[in-house]
């Protein structure tokens, strides 16, 4: 059994469902919890009644401390903040032996199992940003990309986790300052600062738009694993944004067009 985690609102509603649809394709025992980050999402997600699913309100999730930051931060930030949280919430809550966090616009075209035993007896499995040359931004946004992370729960896995739910809850913010960038840059240097922290080797594992242009997705001895949709976003009812990255027609037939096509069938759905 693989247990995940993610967070959305309403607002990334159908992005967190076709998530979690292209992962009930692709894998076979696995389970779910999401964390439903409004009222909205709350209800609409518990409506649904979704196989292998666990939906967990911000009501039952907040803690204190939580709740003293939320006005000091943007949604954004305070959803950057909660990242940890929800991963330890997860394990501790419902006595996981490991959870694995996704952001809620990753796509999987494969079983990500294979992603999460390449770390072995390794306790924390943290994935590169791999950029592009053109687009690296490794000094101000992070070596690593908070998009697929998992924790054991054991003693360095628990360890790493509370100290970076810790550095969270203390910065955790939109702009680069001292060496942070929100929940991202703190990973930079988990594998000289702890011990049992395994850095993704597949190549089909963290595939994104900083980094598409290195990928030849018609190569049959490539196996995608998943996309990350980072910036895409709808404008209006009839323009899209793809972010300030290049993308070849073949991407945008091979990834873009299938999820654009799975996202409407989603929003239909829901209406």
């Amino acid at each position: 059994m693989y247990n995940y985690c993610t967070l959305f609102d309403s607002n990334y509603l159908t992005r967190g469902l076709a998530m979690y649809e292209s992962l009930k394709n692709e894998s076979d025992k696995f389970h779910l919890y999401i964390f439903a980050f409004d009222d909205r999402s709350n209800e609409l997600l518990r409506k649904l009644n979704l196989e292998f699913v666990t939906i967990i309100s911000l009501q039952e999730f907040e803690d204190e401390e939580l709740l003293s930051l939320k006005s000091e931060r943007s949604a954004g930030e305070y959803c950057w903040t909660c990242t940890p949280s929800i991963i330890k919430y997860s394990i501790e809550k419902y006595n996981l032996e490991s959870c694995t966090y996704l952001d809620a616009d990753l796509y999987f075209f494969s079983n990500p199992a294979v992603l999460i035993e390449e770390m072995g007896e390794k306790s924390i499995l943290i994935t590169e940003h791999r950029y592009t040359p053109e687009y690296d931004q490794s000094a101000t946004s992070g070596i690593y990309c908070v998009q697929f992370m998992t924790f054991k729960n054991d003693k360095n896995g628990m360890k790493v986790l509370n100290w970076w739910r810790e550095s969270c809850n203390t910065w955790c913010y939109a702009r680069f300052e001292d060496g942070k960038f929100g929940d991202q840059k703190y990973l930079d240097d988990w594998t000289t600062r702890f011990e049992g922290v395994h850095v993704l080797e597949n190549l089909g594992g963290g595939v994104a738009p900083w980094n598409i242009q290195q990928y030849d997705l018609y190569n049959k001895n490539f196996k995608l694993v998943f996309y990350h949709f980072h910036n895409f976003k709808f404008i209006g009812d009839d323009k899209l944004e793809f972010g300030n990255y290049i993308l070849r027609n073949s991407d945008l037939k091979i990834l873009y067009k299938p999820y654009l096509v799975h996202l409407e069938d989603i929003k239909n759905r829901i209406e």
